[in-house]
């Protein structure tokens, strides 16, 4: 017999047909994303510590105080005090290490609610009931807020857990007054409204993707908090302005631009400054680029293009500014060393061309020019005449000659033509005449 919709569903999570979102007793998942967290103080008894960390829709999550000291374990579903009512929610983690994750919450933040109890099987029947309506909830408070001429997108809605409540995520980028858009929700769906207002960046860490590195999006997988990037960490790394290449899939600057940027800052110090011009006896040198890691600099002749260019280490660098600052002028910018040490070939060719990006691109195919027709007439040559050269025709044999007094096969039809047909003797008589 095949199992149905019902008997799948997870008896942990209240009633999930595909899994739930994180770990979950009845599922048997391994918890995943940013949201999850390991308890690695689970071996140690939790004593008097009566906190527990719940997860809600999405990235909401909450600490709240077990009152009546119930007997929970990660995955349970829980009804937790809300205002107003109640919300349902599933524990992430119990024991010591909420505390630790209680010291990093702000001090602004209000008191620790409660947790009523375990989820019944009629709260989680309303649950589902609510999770249910977001969708189509959305759309229409899309439209709404088209009609009243806001410049803001909806981008997602969560109901609270008994469905008296319902928290709108928008995205604006000024400053919006949204006080008419709640009075006709309000109206629309019975219910309380709530308005937050999210970044580009959450709004596609909610979302989730892949980034151009191959991996899944840093904003949907592990970073929690979202600081401000700007191009002079591009700079600072000698990468190319270039806003396709500079922008994520929320259109703002990636965020791994600040990954390396303080080991880049820490490099430049150790190295000359790129305004510093280099005099030898033959030429002026302008730095052109630099490898920070290598520690090799490389100057051109020209400011504005490569031209002559001249690559040397940090060290010589140093070493000839010390010499223009004393009035010295070497006469080459590589030090005595580099030009006797021979050129290094390259350890890696591509001989076969199978590294280019192109090589499966269709190549288009060259129109073959006409060839110059030679002159008939050239030095030692003569013209040949038309038909010189080419094999001779068949000649026809020659006709056997003609007896004394038979017309040939011309007179013949000529006669026939004049006289049409005579009747026989005619051509007698006037043979006899001839």
């Amino acid at each position: 017999m095949a199992d149905t919709d019902d008997d799948k569903k997870c008896a942990g999570c209240g009633g999930c047909t595909d899994g739930c979102a994180g770990a979950c007793g009845g599922c048997g998942r391994e918890p995943r994303g940013k949201l999850d967290c390991y308890d690695w103080l689970s071996d140690i008894p939790a004593g008097d510590c009566d906190l527990v960390e719940v997860q809600f829709k999405n990235t909401r999550k909450g600490i709240y105080r077990n009152s009546t000291h119930l007997s929970l374990e990660v995955g349970d579903m829980v009804a937790v005090e809300a205002a107003p009512g109640h919300d349902i929610g599933r524990v992430t983690l119990t024991g010591p290490l909420v505390k630790l994750r209680l010291r990093r919450r702000s001090k602004n933040e209000p008191e620790i609610k409660r947790v009523f109890r375990k989820a019944k099987a009629a709260d989680l029947e309303k649950y589902r009931e609510a999770r249910a309506r977001e969708h189509q909830t959305m759309i229409r408070a899309r439209r709404i807020a088209d009609e009243l001429g806001l410049n803001m997108k909806i981008g997602d809605v969560e109901f609270q857990g008994d469905g008296n409540k319902a928290i709108f995520y928008y995205i604006a980028d000024e400053r919006v007054d949204f006080r008419q858009l709640i009075k006709v929700l309000a109206e629309k769906f019975k219910v309380r409204i709530e308005m937050k207002q999210i970044g580009a960046r959450q709004e596609a860490g909610r979302i989730g993707g892949i980034g151009p590195c191959g991996r899944p999006l840093c904003c949907s997988s592990w970073m929690t908090n979202f600081v401000s990037v700007a191009t002079g960490a591009a700079r600072y790394q000698d990468i190319s302005l270039n806003p396709q290449k500079l922008a994520g899939q929320c259109a703002k600057l990636k965020c791994c631009l600040n990954f390396e940027v303080d080991a880049y800052v820490e490099a430049v110090k150790s190295l000359p400054s790129r305004e510093i011009r280099l005099e030898t006896a033959d030429a002026t040198y302008f730095h052109f680029k630099t490898d920070i890691f290598r520690r090799q600099i490389t100057y051109s002749t020209d400011k504005r293009m490569a031209a002559n260019l001249v690559t040397i280490d940090a060290d010589r660098a140093f070493e000839v500014i010390a010499l223009n600052k004393a009035g010295e002028k070497p006469l080459t910018l590589e030090s005595e060393e580099q030009q006797a040490r021979p050129k290094e070939a390259k350890a890696y060719g591509d001989l076969l061309g199978q590294d280019d990006l192109t090589r499966f691109d269709k190549k288009k195919k060259k129109k073959r020019k006409p060839k110059a027709k030679t002159p008939d007439v050239q030095e030692g040559t003569r013209q040949k005449p038309k038909g010189e050269g080419r094999p001779a025709p068949d000649k026809p044999q020659p006709a056997a000659p003609q007896q004394q007094g038979a017309p040939s096969g011309k007179q013949s039809r000529r006669r026939r033509g004049r006289g049409g047909n005579r009747p026989e003797g005619s051509g007698d008589a006037s043979n006899a005449k001839e």
